[in-house]
């Protein structure tokens, strides 16, 4: 299952919620009729999503049966999830942020830099953020920088500029 949104709050008293997107495409993924599964006390629950409307840029959601603000409350802070078999194709070069997650980062020398922990930015500056602690190491998610990635194998081949993950390895 891959997280598309969370559940921010309740929105007036007939049990809509309003909701934080982590998707590229709010309108497809929350359109009225699509599913969308939550895990509450330790079980999994599918909601059917009856109307979405923007609003202040984010989605407004009212699922079937939550009909009171009481109801909508209870949502609040729950994770959004599909199966990943549900998400939208991406174009060639792009990726889904959960995919880099945990791929093994080594230089085009064959140096082992570390494990993808996080990625940090937006797509026109993201940083892939790699290793942990003092030794977290922020290397820029661009083409000239990530020269192969390898979803498949959990990989990716970097050739950084010199000095660039010493420096970050210092700081």
């Amino acid at each position: 299952m891959v997280v598309v949104g969370h559940v921010a709050r309740p929105h007036g008293v007939s049990g809509r919620v309003l909701v934080n997107p982590l998707t590229d495409f709010p309108d497809a993924r929350f359109a009225p009729g699509s599913t969308l599964h939550i895990r509450r006390e330790g079980r999994d629950e599918r909601l059917t999503i009856a109307s979405m409307q923007m609003h202040l840029g984010r989605p407004l959601l009212a699922f079937a049966g939550v009909n009171t603000i009481d109801d909508a409350a209870a949502l609040s802070g729950a994770e959004l999830r599909i199966p990943e078999s549900d998400l939208t194709p991406l174009p060639e070069g792009s990726y889904y942020e959960h995919a880099l997650l945990g791929c093994e980062v080594v230089t085009t020398s064959g140096r082992v830099v570390g494990r993808v922990r996080a990625i940090e930015g937006s797509a026109g500056g993201a940083r892939l953020v790699v290793g942990e602690g003092r030794g977290e190491i922020q290397i820029p998610f661009a083409r000239e920088i990530c020269v192969e990635i390898d979803i498949a194998q959990r990989r990716i081949v970097v050739d950084p500029p010199a000095g660039l993950i010493e420096l970050n390895a210092e700081g």
